[in-house]
């Protein structure tokens, strides 16, 4: 296994979101974690996550697990969601069978998870910076291994296993991620107008007309699913999409 200060480096300077992500899910297979889901939202309210487009979500998950754990509302019932909104840290899901009780829905997101061999494994909550925000991974264990066995390779490197979560978590804020994506033109408009300038000063700049600039805008605000401008620089900063070296590759 690759010593973890080289490790570490890697993924501080993973230069998207794909190959950080590619890094990390070889790190923790390594460790015996073969399956990843890492969310994360930034319109957290209550009990209530936020429109799915508009959270992190990475995986590497087979289609058949994912299509059934999203469409069917079992990322709303797992109770290791449930305790990764409330807690902060890693946790083992030896959590769920030492409580009293679930309701009849995590019972029916337990049994999704059996019925895909997802039986063990750990959960890692993230430090939220504010009340809106929330970021968690689930790390399943490799098919054979019991929660004993994951317990046991927690207990040897469980603090190095948070402490690289932690760090890809950081990590992919500042890389530029979005289910709702922007054409380079959109963004340019928008960097424009967090930079103060009005649209008949974009139009003289990008010589446009100013009705060609209201529509890319316009066209910015439906792509990220906002009301006003002031919104959508917002949320295109939210997601790294303004102001990248390389908007293309974004």
């Amino acid at each position: 296994m690759e010593n973890i200060t080289s490790h570490l480096d890697a993924l501080t300077n993973a230069p998207s979101v794909e190959s950080l992500w590619r890094l990390h899910c070889d790190r923790m297979e390594q460790y015996g974690f073969d399956r990843l889901i890492y969310g994360f939202t930034r319109y957290r309210s209550g009990t209530a996550l936020g429109d799915p487009q508009d959270w992190v979500l990475l995986t590497n998950h087979g289609d058949d697990f994912m299509e059934g754990f999203l469409t069917h509302s079992h990322v709303a019932r797992a109770p290791m969601i449930r305790w990764a909104l409330d807690n902060t840290g890693p946790c083992s899901w030896r959590w769920m069978s030492d409580q009293n009780s679930l309701t009849e829905d995590e019972e029916l997101a337990l049994e999704f998870n059996v019925k895909h061999n997802v039986t063990a494994g750990y959960t890692v909550s993230f430090l939220s910076v504010s009340e809106r925000t929330k970021g968690a991974i689930a790390l399943t264990a490799r098919g054979g291994l019991s929660q004993d066995d994951t317990d046991e390779i927690w207990d040897r490197f469980g603090s190095e296993i948070v402490v690289i979560n932690n760090v890809m978590h950081l990590k992919l804020q500042t890389l530029p991620y979005s289910q709702r994506s922007l054409t380079k033109r959109q963004r340019e408009v928008l960097q424009w107008v967090g930079d103060g300038k009005t649209t008949q000063d974009i139009a003289i700049l990008l010589e446009l007309t100013p009705a060609t600039i209201e529509k890319h805008l316009r066209l910015a605000r439906e792509a990220l699913d906002v009301e006003t401008t002031a919104q959508a620089v917002l949320k295109a900063a939210f997601y790294n999409q303004m102001f990248v070296i390389d908007s293309e590759a974004a």
